[in-house]
């Protein structure tokens, strides 16, 4: 976000506080408003939002630089700006399509019982959907890190009661796993704040980036703070609230949550490391964040084929997808200074974010209506369902070839841009991660539409009538990420001449076969198929040739799946945040 130090509120900067103003104010209505009123409160300003997030969007091009609002007129230090860079121009608007299709899915499931004058579960989920929305705006365009502080509270406050909105005793735990867990990260953010400030005596960004320097207080500051973010963001192996949190929410904060939540805590990484401290040295650092990263992929694919339901299945790869965020760090670097750079890289990843914010949240709305159709989400009693939720299945197909990063989705120009930076810094061995990432996506699609493309062994008979509203909302944001590489990113996301973002017919299914192959192989070695795998054609074929790569692929992933028992309490969970905490500040000290 590289500016002038002294700064003024530009033409178009009222859009940033609309964007906050709005969401906050029709939470305010509705909790005033109460009973049948607070849906249509809630679903009445969501075009009204997404109409100002376009705003937003045209409005940044045009000025040829960030949009500004200083509250009450006054220049940081001694006053707070609001910054809408592209961004976060483009953050604020796929947030506000993902909320919207949230809000069109969600109207089934909490909408007032008739004869009903108010419902808690319907009351609070608007509410809260509207805060989400209202704090992720100011995540993306806070301009101080105490500002930033606040939004990510508030996001945090308003996400975790979307756990338990059935009041059931394991959701209510895995809420308050969650708040804890947060609160943690929330401190260590906090006391690198402060450090920060104690040091340079203002939190503003752009003030921020022209007088950090690496002395000790800025690279301890640096280390909490990545710590604290990547224990709310839930990297590998800082997990311990995410499957839970998963596994009993409604399908509707599921997706909030995997697709919009999380990218909050991500996107504060990605503020802190390329706009406030972009001068210290990060080689080493970034290598880590990678690393984990990549241990990320690898743990969270293999638990997820180790998975019997199909929200825990997402859950889980939410957790691998999150770690494919992390491969541009090391990517970013200047091999030259060994500092990070604003490039392809940094695109590629951003990309990837928002291809994974519609995908997921498709993902996960399909799920829900796989679960209310049928009443469960075992992936081994998934037989028929292709034929009785066609547009479902269709659905959580589409998000998942988006995830694989096959053309011409926003994940393949994501997964271009990052392979291209690495052949550029040869850093051979994260290109390998980055294709291994494929493979494992696109394995546990395949166990799941094995099983959902399978016979059934009786009619499928629906519980209850899936609405075709619900379908479409979960279709659309599956097609939106699918269609993500055609958008013109110039002006906001910066795309090196060279990267296609709709190849030829044969490249295309050259950049497909090598994914698919890879995935057959791991969903054969590593999935959970039951009588399933029987039913592939060539599937006994390949289990004889590799029975016994079988049997040691399944001892590793039940060990897998011990050790991620084993993270998620609290004592494990307490400890991994010490320790990544310890090896970034090493990190940071080694990198001087």
């Amino acid at each position: 976000m590289p500016q002038h130090l002294s700064e003024a509120t530009t033409a178009g900067g009222f859009l940033l506080v609309l964007a906050v103003v709005l969401p906050v104010t029709a939470a305010l209505l509705a909790f005033v408003a109460g009973g049948r009123r607070v849906e249509w409160i809630a679903l009445g300003t969501m075009p009204l939002g997404l109409a100002i997030a376009v705003a937003i969007v045209v409005a940044v091009p045009q000025t040829g630089a960030p949009l500004v609002y200083l509250l009450g007129g006054w220049a940081p230090p001694l006053g707070v700006a609001l910054r809408a860079d592209g961004r976060s121009a483009v953050m604020m608007a796929i947030t506000a399509v993902v909320i919207g299709a949230i809000g069109v899915f969600a109207r089934a499931d909490f909408r007032t019982p008739a004869g009903s004058v108010e419902a808690r579960a319907p009351f609070a989920f608007w509410i809260l959907l509207l805060a989400i929305w209202a704090a992720l705006n100011m995540v993306f365009m806070g301009g101080d890190l105490f500002t930033l502080y606040v939004a990510l509270e508030l996001l945090t406050f308003a996400a975790v009661p979307l756990v338990s909105l059935d009041g059931r005793g394991e959701t209510l735990q895995a809420a308050l796993r969650y708040l804890l867990f947060a609160l943690l990260g929330s401190v260590l953010y906090l006391v690198g704040t402060v450090l920060l400030y104690g040091t340079y005596g203002t939190l503003d960004i752009v003030l921020l980036s022209h007088r950090v320097h690496a002395g000790p207080p800025t690279l301890v500051a640096a280390a909490l703070m990545t710590a604290g973010l990547l224990a709310k963001t839930a990297l590998f192996p800082l997990h311990l609230w995410l499957p839970p949190a998963h596994a009993g929410a409604p399908a509707a904060a599921s997706a909030a949550l995997s697709g919009l939540v999380v990218k909050g805590s991500f996107f504060l990484v990605v503020r802190l490391w390329f706009d406030v401290m972009p001068a210290l040295p990060g080689p080493t650092a970034a290598q880590l964040l990678a690393a984990l990263g990549a241990a990320a992929i690898v743990f969270g694919s293999v638990v997820a084929l180790r998975q019997k339901r199909l929200k825990l299945l997402i859950a889980y790869s939410t957790l691998a997808q999150i770690g494919y965020l992390f491969l541009m760090f090391p990517l970013a670097v200047d091999p030259g200074s060994a500092q990070f750079q604003s490039g392809g890289a940094l695109t590629g990843g951003m990309l990837q974010a928002i291809s994974h914010a519609t995908a997921k949240a498709g993902m996960f709305l399909a799920a829900g209506l796989i679960y209310a159709g049928l009443g469960h989400d075992r992936i081994a009693g998934l037989g028929g369902i292709a034929r009785a939720l066609p547009i479902s299945v269709l659905a959580f197909a589409l998000g998942g070839v988006s995830l694989i990063g096959l053309p011409p989705s926003g994940a393949y120009l994501a997964k271009a841009l990052l392979l291209q930076a690495a052949a550029e810094t040869q850093q051979w061995w994260w290109a390998v991660v980055i294709q291994t990432g494929g493979m494992f996506t696109c394995s546990y699609l395949l166990l799941v539409l094995g099983h959902a493309l399978a016979p059934a062994d009786k009619p499928v008979t629906l519980r209850v009538p899936v609405p075709r509203i619900g379908e479409a909302a979960a279709l659309a944001l599956a097609m939106c990420s699918l269609l993500l590489g055609l958008v013109p990113w110039d002006g906001y996301l910066s795309v090196p001449v060279g990267i296609p973002s709709n190849p030829p017919v044969l490249k295309a299914l050259a950049t497909a076969l090598w994914p698919i192959l890879g995935g057959i192989v791991l969903a054969i070695l590593l999935g959970r198929w039951g009588q399933g795998l029987a039913r592939i054609p060539v599937a006994e074929a390949v289990v004889a040739v590799v029975g016994s790569a079988r049997r040691i692929a399944l001892a590793l992933g039940r060990m897998l799946v011990r050790v991620d028992g084993t993270l998620r309490q609290w004592a494990a969970a307490g400890f991994s945040l010490l320790v990544v905490a310890i090896m970034f500040g090493a990190a940071m000290l080694a990198g001087r």
